[in-house]
């Protein structure tokens, strides 16, 4: 059976995996349909993402078809179209036990700590599994991209007409922008990338942007915006150590800040700056269960519409050549999905 395996950084391979056995308890084997690609597979092909291990089997956001289940499995079953929840935990540890399964002591992503979907066929634990009978595997694929942003707001916990600054237009901060509107508050995207900024105002409808130019002005830009004031939740997904320092001066007083990208570099700023406002920072990690199932909610009833999001299809043969244009801003890549069948 075919896959492909990141051998190491920025070094893909075609390789041959066996058949996966038949499914035991708890287990369902499927086929894999469609694989996105997003922030932390291209920063595994760059070397940057500090969990990923070698050599690897990319591909954890996932739209696939249920084949066979297990003893046990009542979830699901054969013939049901599911994304995937990747995230591979232990059920035992402390966290498990205390439901934060996304941040699991014993954790393990598909496609990042252990082999993901770039394979048509695999096993998966079947609680993982969420079902749609309306949804297509493209859009069931998406599902994880969208949960990240979902975790992430509902770690700094917006109000209606609180002031929401999301810095960083990727993959990852467009799905925390999609979950930004529907809490009701007073949206505002910041990127260095004009395109991606034209992206949010003309296929998000977000009315305010803020180019990053690095000159110290997008603090009155920002103040512009909020009135006189500074946005009260600030989200950075950008994955850059600078721009998480940075993003602090953002902050009003009292403010929340969210990283939910990674970085593998430290991140310094000055005590003073984040103790006079008396700022909370918050990491904000993976998803969890019910945030799938309401995604997949709001998607079937249109309240989140997907087609703007994939702008690049390649079939499975040949994605090794066409990765690395996804590392490239300039080639306008906001969601790029694999046809694996």
């Amino acid at each position: 059976m075919k896959a492909i395996q990141l051998e190491q950084p920025k070094q893909f391979r075609r390789i041959d995996v066996s058949e996966p056995p038949r499914p035991g308890p708890g287990e369902a084997l499927v086929r894999v349909h469609r694989v996105g690609i997003c922030g932390t597979d291209i920063s595994g092909y760059l070397g940057k993402m500090p969990f990923f291990s070698y050599p690897r089997i990319p591909g954890h956001e996932l739209g696939v078809e249920v084949l066979e289940v297990g003893p046990g499995v009542i979830n699901v079953q054969p013939g049901e179209s599911c994304s995937v929840e990747p995230y591979i935990n232990c059920q035992k540890c402390s966290s498990c036990r205390r439901g934060f399964t996304n941040c699991c002591e014993n954790h393990q992503t598909l496609g990042v700590h252990c082999d993901g979907g770039l394979r048509p066929r695999f096993l998966v634990p079947a609680r993982k599994l969420h079902a749609s009978t309306k949804l297509t595997f493209e859009q069931l694929a998406l599902v994880e991209t969208l949960a990240i942003g979902c975790h992430a707001i509902n770690r700094g916990n917006p109000q209606s007409g609180e002031n929401l600054l999301v810095i960083g237009a990727g993959p990852i901060g467009l799905s925390v922008v999609e979950f930004a509107k529907l809490s009701g508050a007073r949206t505002i995207v910041m990127d260095m990338n004009a395109q991606r900024l034209e992206f949010c105002r003309s296929s998000m409808g977000i009315g305010h942007t803020v180019l990053a130019k690095g000159d110290g002005t997008e603090v009155d830009e920002l103040r512009a915006v909020c009135d006189g004031d500074l946005p009260t939740v600030v989200i950075d997904a950008t994955g850059s150590n600078k721009s998480m320092a940075n993003a602090l001066n953002y902050c009003a007083f009292a403010a929340r800040l969210v990283f939910v990208g990674i970085t593998t570099q430290e991140i310094s700023f000055p005590h003073p700056l984040m103790h006079r406002r008396e700022l909370t920072l918050f990491a904000s990690r993976n998803a969890l269960a019910p945030d799938f199932e309401r995604i997949i909610q709001l998607i079937e009833d249109g309240q989140i519409d997907t087609g703007p999001w994939i702008t690049h299809r390649t079939p499975f043969d040949s994605l090794i050549d066409v990765f690395p244009s996804y590392t490239q801003p300039e080639t306008g890549v906001i969601k790029a999905i694999v046809e694996v069948d």
